[in-house]
């Protein structure tokens, strides 16, 4: 029978590590983390890198024996007043980048509101099935992740995606850090209501922002908010319990975003230190829930 370690590979968002696709795999190897998040390389968003792009990426990813978790794209975050056809060439692009690295993930996002999540759910809706049903016609699983000020920012809401759309090709990123800033307990308050969803699970922590929602912040203020897993309210240790008591067989992937917390430190840095709170909050509660860092 596998444990833990078996199951869960870490995977990181290479990106906050350099711009540079090359220097984002150096330090995703000198960590020992095996996977890849791709939302950008050489300063480029995934969904706009080219062919010859996508070919150069797959050989530096093969080079460096870095497998890749998901494709991180930004179809989604976007008004859903927008232009849905650019939202659908957006996500037609990751999906072919996805086909291209050998991956069947696709992160998503449920679009912007404007703060009237009801007004909106059935153009939201609209929108998701359409995108899902790409996504099923190729064989890929869309992620959605719970970004602050899309429809799906707050459990109910995410629930209501994935089982109003009732497609098996849109599942659900856990990203505990989203729902701890905007004051949502996430292992006591989400987890709950998408257990049964979770597909994928982004690992930074995070303390609320005091009295106001996220989105109504500027970025600095939401990034000071920021911590490493383990120090902030995301629930961390109560959640890596739950997914490995539930069998949760996904990737882990690091998305530190503490430059602003650690101004003194780069990129390789920060995310050494994401990786390692990580590793640590792992091993200290390997005792009592097999959790292991693998």
């Amino acid at each position: 029978m596998s444990g833990p370690r078996d199951r869960w590979t870490l995977s990181g968002f290479g990106d906050e590590i350099a711009s540079d696709l090359e220097e984002q795999v150096a330090g995703l190897r000198v960590l020992d983390v095996t996977r890849l998040e791709l939302r950008s390389a050489w300063a480029t968003n995934v969904v706009e890198l080219d062919r010859a792009a996508l070919d150069r990426t797959a050989a530096v990813l093969s080079d460096a024996g870095i497998g890749v978790s998901a494709i991180a794209s930004p179809a989604g975050k976007s008004p859903v007043e927008g232009d849905l056809a650019r939202e659908l060439r957006r996500l037609d692009a990751a999906l072919d980048a996805a086909e291209r690295l050998g991956t069947s993930v696709v992160r998503v996002f449920s679009f912007y509101v404007r703060g009237r999540p009801a007004a909106h759910r059935d153009e939201v809706l609209r929108r998701m099935a359409a995108m899902a049903a790409r996504a099923s016609a190729r064989g890929v699983t869309l992620v959605h992740e719970n970004e602050s000020g899309i429809y799906g920012d707050v459990p109910e809401r995410c629930r209501d995606l994935v089982e109003s759309v009732g497609s098996p090709a849109l599942r659900v990123a856990f990203d505990p850090a989203n729902f701890a800033l905007a004051g949502i307990r996430p292992w006591t308050d989400a987890w709950p209501l998408l257990r049964e969803h979770v597909v994928h699970f982004h690992v930074k922590d995070a303390v609320a922002v005091a009295g106001r929602q996220p989105a109504l912040l500027p970025e600095a203020a939401v990034l000071d908010c920021i911590r490493p897993a383990g120090e902030g309210d995301g629930e961390l240790p109560e959640l890596l319990a739950a997914l490995d008591r539930e069998g949760y067989a996904g990737v882990l992937t690091v998305e530190p975003h503490l430059r602003r917390r650690l101004p003194d430190r780069d990129g390789p840095a920060c995310f050494a230190v994401a990786v390692a709170a990580l590793r640590d909050l792992l091993a200290s509660h390997a005792g009592s829930t097999r959790i292991t860092a693998g």
